[in-house]
């Protein structure tokens, strides 16, 4: 049977068709806000956390812009180095309306427990995903990073890089095997932080099989801390991330009672960067963040 013109054609309208079919459902994906349906895949993404920064990062995507605090160096430098230069949108805490918009982005992907309240006015803006950033564990993370990645369609590009991720942790743990207890804290002038097992530092630490001298079972992610209880906590190691300058440890090592503590004793406190441990998350902060564990808990 010959093929004629007009079989072709018909042929050919039928492809379009289906391609176009399939272009419509090119991705749904489960957030915070209900269900996104994506009508294409986006190429202008706006990222309100520096989580989803990591995470696109990972997927081989730049985001056009990014809420960086108006600091670029609050992105970590692993995450600098793996995506193009950006438009800051202002700071995580009030991201600029106007600045996103001028953007024309295709997609937005907010912060549940920062931007819920401005979700309706993203919305009118472009398509937005609303994930968890703040206080997010380690493990809430990687299913976070598989939602973006299902939004980018970068899935299979996550995935074997997810493999990869697991088998640089492992071998870092391998190399931690000790019984020390780990503790990370932000400090400022004003007071000091301690992150729980339920913050993301704290998960990281717990992950590589590292123990906390707080109980697993506290909910909250960032406790408060005084120096007696810290005198009480007593972790053998202690990571701080300064915040301001001058902190209120130069006033707590004054005390007659700081040599109480282990890490007055054995020199185990370490200042580390509080825009990786603290404000970062994400797979390539959490394998920085291993690396430096490492370097410290396998002497």
């Amino acid at each position: 049977m010959s093929t004629t013109p007009t079989f072709i054609f018909k042929l050919f309208i039928i492809i379009q068709l289906l391609l176009g079919m399939h272009s419509v459902q090119a991705a749904t994906v489960e957030h915070d806000a209900g269900t996104l349906t994506l009508t294409k895949t986006p190429t202008r993404i706006v990222v309100l956390a520096f989580s989803f920064a990591d995470a696109l990062a990972v997927a081989g995507v730049s985001p056009i812009g990014i809420a960086d605090d108006g600091d670029k160096n609050r992105v970590i430098k692993n995450v600098r180095d793996r995506i193009a230069d950006w438009q800051s949108v202002g700071s995580r805490y009030q991201p600029s309306i106007e600045a996103i918009a001028a953007l024309k982005p295709d997609l937005i992907i907010a912060d549940t427990g920062r931007h819920q309240s401005i979700y309706a006015d993203l919305t009118r803006i472009a398509p937005t995903l609303l994930l968890k950033n703040r206080g997010i564990n380690y493990q809430e993370n990687l299913d976070v990073m598989k939602k973006i990645a299902k939004a980018v369609d970068k899935s299979e590009r996550v995935v074997n890089r997810l493999a990869e991720h697991k088998a640089i942790m492992q071998h870092l743990k391998q190399q931690m095997k000790t019984a020390a207890t780990f503790q990370f804290a932000v400090v400022t002038d004003k007071g000091m932080w301690l992150h729980s097992p339920a913050s993301y530092a704290g998960s990281v630490i717990a992950e590589l099989g590292l123990s906390s001298p707080l109980s697993a079972d506290i909910d909250n992610a960032y406790l408060q801390t005084s120096f007696e209880q810290l005198l009480k906590t007593n972790p053998d190691w202690l990571f701080v991330g300064k915040y301001t300058q001058n902190t209120v440890l130069d006033k707590w090592q004054k005390s007659p009672l700081w040599k109480l503590l282990s890490v007055a004793k054995s020199k185990q406190l370490i200042e580390v960067s509080p825009s990786l441990w603290s404000l970062a998350s994400g797979m390539l902060a959490a394998e920085q963040m291993a690396i430096e564990l490492a370097s410290y808990a396998k002497r």
